[in-house]
This record gives C-alpha cells, sequence and structure tokens, in this order.
C-alpha cells in the first residue's frame, strides 16, 4: 500500500509560506513514505493515524490541506469512516483542502467522497509526481479561497459599519427636525419627509417664538445623501442661532448666506425659504433664496412667492428683500423641494408643477394632513414609488 519514492528536489515551489499538510494513515509504512516524499518537497509535515487525531489537530492549528485516507483500523473496505471524517473537517473549517488517498474506491465513493467536499481523489499505489502536483494544485487553491473568505469577512465588516454609521446619521438628522410640530392659532400645519437615501439634503422647521410670530422654513442643498446632509446640518444650525421674532427674513437669508459662504464646498449650494408667521395681523412676511417658489392657493387662483434673492453660499455680500402675504380662510400654502415636483415616471416624465398646483386647488377644502397624504400619495403613484431625490412638503391650511 506504499507508493515508489522518486528523488524529489529539497524545495517548496509554493509561492508564499512552507506549506503545513497534515497525514492521516492507519498504515505506518505508508505515513513514513508520505513523511519522506513530502518533507524531500519542502512541506511541513503533521502525521496522525486516526480520525479523532485529525480532528484535534485542526482544532489545534492551521494546516493548508489534509491528505487523509478513507479506510481506518475500526472500518477498512467501506470508506464510511473517511466519510463521515471529511463532514466533520469541513465543518470545523469549510475552506480546508482534502485529498483522499486510499486503496479502496470506487466511482460511487470518488463521488460521494467530493459531494462532501474532497478536493482530489488519488488511489494507492500513487505516482509522486502526480500527487505532489495534486498537492500543490489543491493548496494553492485553497490559499486563494482563504483570501477571498478573508476579504468577504472584511468587507461585510466594513459594510456592517458603514450600515451602522448611515443608520446613526440617519437618526441624529431626523432629531434635528421637530419631532413634534408647534400650534399655531389659525393656522394647520403638515409635513412630508422623503430622503431618496438614508440621510437627506433636505430641510424643514417650524419655529415658535411665541404665541403672535412662528418662522417656517424649507431648504434644499444640492445634491443628496451623506454629503448633502453633512452642510445641511450645518446650515440648520446656523440658521437656527440666527433666527428670531425680530429678525426679519430678508435679514435672516443675508446672515445665514455670508456665513454659509465660508463654510461650504464650491459646488455646493442651497435653495432656502423663510418666511415669519405674525397671527395677530394674520400677515405672512417671507424671503426667498433661490427656492421652489411656493403655491399659495386662493379661491382657485395661484400666486408664486418669489422674492427674495439667489440661493445661498455662492455671493458672500448679497442683499436680499422680502415680501408680505395675507392669506384668508380657506386659503392653503404649500412650501415644497424639487423632489417633489421633479419625480419622475417610467418613461422619465416628471410630475411637474401643474400637477401639484392642479391637486392643490382640487384640495383647497381639505384638512393640511389629507391634503399632504393625497399629494405625497399622487408623488408615490406617479413615480411608482422610485425617489430620485429627496422630497420635502410643508402644507399650511388657513382656518
Amino acid at each position: 500500500m506504499t507508493g515508489a519514492l522518486l528523488e524529489i528536489p529539497n524545495t517548496n515551489s509554493l509561492a508564499g509560506p512552507i506549506a503545513r499538510t497534515l497525514i492521516a494513515d492507519d498504515q505506518p509504512d505508508v505515513l513514513a513514505a508520505l513523511r519522506l516524499l513530502l518533507r524531500g518537497a519542502g512541506y511541513q509535515i503533521e502525521a496522525v493515524s486516526s480520525p479523532a487525531a485529525v480532528l484535534e489537530a485542526i482544532r489545534q492549528r492551521d494546516f493548508d490541506l489534509v491528505l487523509m485516507d478513507l479506510n481506518y483500523a475500526r472500518d477498512t473496505t467501506s470508506g464510511q469512516e473517511g466519510l463521515d471524517l471529511i463532514t466533520n473537517i469541513r465543518t470545523l473549517d469549510s475552506s480546508l483542502p482534502v485529498v483522499v488517498l486510499t486503496a479502496w474506491g470506487s466511482v460511487e465513493l470518488a463521488v460521494e467522497a467530493m459531494h462532501r467536499g474532497v478536493r482530489d481523489f488519488v488511489q494507492k499505489p500513487w505516482d509522486n509526481s502526480q500527487l505532489l502536483r495534486s498537492l500543490r494544485t489543491q493548496i494553492e487553491l485553497g490559499r486563494k479561497r482563504r483570501q477571498q473568505k478573508r476579504l468577504e469577512a472584511e468587507n461585510q465588516s466594513v459594510n456592517h459599519h458603514l450600515q451602522q454609521e448611515l443608520t446613526d446619521s440617519q437618526e441624529i438628522q431626523e432629531a434635528l427636525l421637530p419631532q413634534e410640530l408647534p400650534a399655531i392659532e389659525g393656522i394647520e400645519i403638515a409635513v412630508a419627509w422623503k430622503p431618496a437615501r438614508a440621510v437627506s439634503g433636505d430641510y424643514f422647521d417650524v419655529i415658535k417664538f411665541s404665541d403672535r410670530h412662528t418662522a417656517i422654513c424649507v431648504a434644499d442643498v444640492a445634491g443628496k445623501g451623506m454629503p448633502a446632509a453633512l452642510m445641511m446640518s450645518n446650515m440648520q444650525a446656523v440658521l437656527k442661532s440666527c433666527a428670531s421674532d425680530i429678525v426679519a427674513p430678508a435679514d435672516l437669508c443675508a446672515r445665514v448666506n455670508s456665513v454659509m459662504c465660508h463654510n461650504i464646498v464650491s459646488h455646493r449650494f442651497i435653495s432656502c425659504f423663510y418666511a415669519l408667521l405674525d397671527t395677530k395681523s394674520r400677515k405672512i412676511s417671507f424671503s426667498n433664496a433661490g427656492h421652489c417658489p411656493p403655491m399659495l392657493m386662493h379661491e382657485g387662483t395661484c400666486v408664486r412667492l418669489k422674492e427674495g434673492g439667489p440661493v445661498l453660499g455662492i455671493f458672500p455680500d448679497r442683499l436680499y428683500s422680502q415680501d408680505e402675504i395675507e392669506p384668508r380662510r380657506g386659503d392653503c400654502l404649500a412650501l415644497y423641494t424639487d423632489g417633489v415636483t421633479e419625480a419622475r415616471n417610467a418613461d422619465g416624465k416628471e410630475f411637474g408643477e401643474e400637477r401639484l398646483q392642479e391637486l392643490l386647488t382640487l384640495g383647497q377644502k381639505l384638512h393640511a394632513t389629507e391634503l399632504r397624504d393625497r399629494i405625497m400619495a399622487a408623488v408615490k403613484e406617479f413615480s411608482a414609488g422610485h425617489a430620485h431625490d429627496d422630497a420635502t412638503l410643508m402644507i399650511l391650511t388657513v382656518e
């Protein structure tokens, strides 16, 4: 049951570290012959004579390959003991190459061994050159598989950390937005905020300074995802530090713009609509910094709120203008970002401002929450639920 020995060069032709091979056979002369052959070829060898010793060795040390017999003292012909050992080896280390070397073989046994994870099947007596060639091939393939497995594990770990960071970022950003909209006398407000990704470049706020004065704001950073969200969090902090009931909307936009021009990168900018509500006079003063002009609906007509100036973050010394409106009972005001009107269907056609205006006209007598839900449902149906950009919609109805 031993193979004929050939003269083997005392070098290991494998690239990388010297291969550590575990040999398992219950015949001492076979183990001796394999030791001589593999050591002469430059392998590190560990030899055992039972399935239990194989499993214990694998638990204790790393190997590049297992070269094993299928038949041991308890069962010398069926190969079942060896097949069970293959299964146990695969349980311990699924990437460890196993080459079977046995004198008792059949096609059915070889097929079953391969199904259980054996990489090659060599009959005794073996040809030394053929055996060494098989071992070298399987060790190289095994090292590649293990390297791939390590890379996949590293990628999974990186992806897990990235996903966790995105989740944390999403929670932080949502915490920066109003958790509950304040009650405003004579005004009902409803908001929808839908990021295209985990985090958003859209921002909205409702800031109640007093029973008389409340600020509303909708803004949009050019772009989406994490870069836009980071810039938006900075803009939000600047706006909140500047806003008060005595700061006019035009002055607020100028102050925020001056700061953001120093904080923003060259290819970014922010559009912003900021307004101050006065419940006593029932007037709304506003300034529009390059944002989608909100729609004020009054008895079927639409007034666009355009007065203001350019987007924030480009012209540091720019002054902004403002205007004033006096909504009447039954009017509604819609503030939105372009993710609403630029939502696209399968043909690439945009939802558009005309559809939005039509929905506002038809739903002018609805409550703010009902109108918000109706519009966002229409956008979702139009785009088949595919969000190409962050979308924010704020509806104010006058009671």
